[in-house]
């Protein structure tokens, strides 16, 4: 989901690969880079990593650790009370929360088209970014399961929904998603590069054979473990709840259904675009579809805009998830009510301890005077 960006080459051919995309451009593409390509870098290619990519990330950034940071303070007010649903709102928010903070790292990657940072934040980037993309699509996975188990078996699910939500999360989310961040802890590294300035990229072992194996596997990955398994269970729970909710009359169940078909089209949405650039470019890499330059161009450019749609997605979750239910709106006028009522309070005392001190020393003042 990284890109790997154009790299002066002196070999036959070098693939670089950031967690973030471009090394030096900072967004979520892959890039493969022959040293017989190097001619169908575009100009334009540099503007729309310089400028479109910092833009955008920033953007999603404030958004999202927004939103995202405004479910987590709820959560936190109301853990007597927290529904199943909760937690995941509150795994999801977290994941989304942790991936927006790795963008401004990005964002100055693509504007200066060179690495910082140092080698050490160069993994810990890599890492947080790749953990949490996995996580946070999975999550969406277990969310739509926990719909489909409260709808369409309401009677008996209790037990599987708070197995799944207290334990199985972890389980099936967050050490998956550790594990597939392996490879960032191995191949992410600071590299320098003729000019003297760094890149922050995956280097691949050579020779050569080895390194496109590595991108290829990587892009069946991520194609697999970042749209199809998460997709195909989204896809089939929400279908079989519209199925089932198209039974039933009444506002609230019209409502579910609604809202159960936005999710369906946000989700696929945001991300089937980015997932079919990925897709053409690992065709391009078996040389299962003939290498060109104008192709070669517009995948680079398809992949730089779609993946700023797919990353749009974490700011919408909070939206979806969250602030869509009525339950969560009383929550958050609470827990904002309790923390603004918190800060006035606080106020208060310390002005009413700065009026008790000047007080006591005009006390002590005259009495000395006198």
């Amino acid at each position: 989901m990284q890109i790997a960006d154009p790299a002066e080459m002196t070999q036959e051919f070098i693939y670089t690969f950031s967690d973030n995309d471009n090394g030096s451009d900072g967004s979520g593409n892959f890039l493969f880079e022959d040293a017989n390509y190097t001619d169908c870098e575009p100009e334009d290619n540099d503007d729309l990593r310089r400028i479109f990519v910092p833009i955008i990330y920033s953007v999603i950034c404030v958004m999202g650790v927004i939103g995202n940071g405004l479910v987590v303070l709820v959560m936190g007010y109301q853990q007597k009370s927290r529904t199943m649903t909760d937690k995941y709102r509150l795994h999801l928010s977290v994941a989304d929360l942790l991936f927006v903070f790795t963008l401004p790292f990005w964002s100055v990657d693509a504007a200066a088209a060179k690495w910082y940072f140092g080698g050490f934040f160069c993994k810990v980037i890599h890492v947080v970014y790749t953990v949490n993309f996995y996580s946070s699509v999975l999550i969406l996975a277990f969310i739509s399961l926990d719909r489909y188990l409260a709808i369409v078996h309401a009677t008996n699910s209790q037990k599987p929904r708070k197995l799944l939500a207290e334990k199985v999360v972890y389980a099936c989310v967050w050490l998956p998603a550790l594990l597939l961040a392996v490879p960032d802890m191995v191949f992410a590294k600071v590299r320098e590069e003729k000019d003297g300035s760094f890149t922050c990229d995956r280097i691949y072992p050579e020779p050569a054979e080895t390194s496109l194996a590595w991108m290829v596997a990587h892009r069946f990955q991520h194609i697999i473990v970042g749209l199809l398994l998460p997709g195909i269970v989204i896809l089939t729970c929400y279908c079989i709840i519209i199925s089932k909710l198209s039974q039933s009359k009444g506002y609230q169940k019209r409502r579910a259904l609604k809202t159960t078909v936005i999710l369906i089209v946000t989700f696929f949405a945001c991300w089937l675009p980015y997932y079919v650039g990925i897709f053409i470019d690992a065709f391009q890499l078996l040389d299962l579809i003939s290498y060109s330059c104008t192709l070669e161009i517009f995948i680079r450019r398809w992949l730089l805009v779609t993946e700023a749609l797919a990353f749009f997605h974490c700011c919408l979750n909070p939206i979806l998830y969250a602030f869509l239910g009525a339950k969560f709106k009383k929550s958050a006028q609470n827990a904002l009510t309790t923390v603004s009522r918190g800060s006035s309070l606080k106020i208060l005392s310390k002005k009413r301890n700065g009026l008790s001190s000047v007080s006591t020393e005009s006390e002590s003042s005259s009495f000395h005077s006198s």
